[in-house]
């Protein structure tokens, strides 16, 4: 069993890949055996994993890209491919939250929601896919949410662009099955990233133990999932052993999907 669910010689990009998921799934992966790409604007913890992953014996490479940029995207894929010949997988993981029903949501947050949640994904699946596709083939990881398919409180921005990262995951699956390209998207619920930290302190000043806990129980398992957790499953999606799995959508929430009453 210790076989199972290995990278090695495949060349893995990971967006976001400087902290919380896309961290996790970097180290992951350069730990099942890939060649791991990170592209991320937060240069420093960037470099640190990089570094980190290296030092622990594996291979990674960092990218400082504005994943909104279409051309940055461009030109940092092509670097990928110069570097690394071939690229066999991509996990598209940045992005970021925000907060507030259509009334709270003002066209600059929509924008920004729009850029850094969809237009970065498909900046990265135009650029990426014709390497795949002269790769032989490859898989595809978005990281949706459980927002993509159901309706939260508060969440209007970042519901409307994570329902466009599974529209966008199914299409994909469909356009490329041919070329060897599956396309699967993973729906976490509430993680434990530095972000909900960060978000908890600045909203809730004082009360961090409790809001903590509060948000906790929102998933029925009675805890936020851990980053690892869902790199674990992507790991899997992006293995050989998931070479029949395309066109899928992974809830990974602790059962708030189907177990919330």
């Amino acid at each position: 069993m210790s076989g199972l669910f290995r990278l090695t010689d495949k060349i893995a990009v990971v967006t976001g890949g400087s902290k919380g998921i896309g961290r996790s799934v970097a180290e992951v992966f350069a730990g099942q055996g890939a060649v791991v790409h990170i592209i991320d604007v937060d240069e420093e913890n960037g470099v640190l994993v990089r570094d980190r992953i290296k030092n622990s014996g594996g291979i990674a490479y960092f990218y400082n890209c504005d994943l909104s940029n279409h051309d940055a995207v461009q030109n940092t894929f092509n670097s990928i491919k110069d570097t690394s010949s071939k690229i066999n997988v991509l996990v598209n993981n940045a992005g970021v939250s925000s907060i507030g029903s259509v009334m709270q949501s003002p066209p600059d947050e929509v924008d920004r929601l729009y850029q850094m949640n969809i237009k970065s994904v498909y900046n990265c699946l135009y650029a990426c896919i014709p390497h795949m596709i002269d790769s032989g083939g490859g898989s595809i990881v978005n990281v949706a949410s459980v927002a993509s398919l159901l309706g939260i409180s508060d969440r209007f921005a970042y519901s409307m662009s994570k329902g466009a990262v599974y529209a966008m995951t199914m299409s994909i699956a469909k356009d490329y099955i041919s070329d060897h390209i599956r396309c699967n998207a993973v729906g976490p619920g509430r993680v434990h990233t530095p972000f909900v930290d960060s978000f908890i302190s600045n909203n809730f000043p004082g009360q961090e133990k409790e809001t903590f806990e509060r948000l906790s129980k929102t998933q029925p398992i009675g805890r936020m999932g851990k980053p690892e957790e869902i790199a674990h499953l992507i790991t899997y999606l992006c293995s050989d052993e998931a070479g029949f799995v395309t066109g899928s959508f992974y809830p990974i929430d602790g059962g708030f999907m189907n177990l919330n009453t």
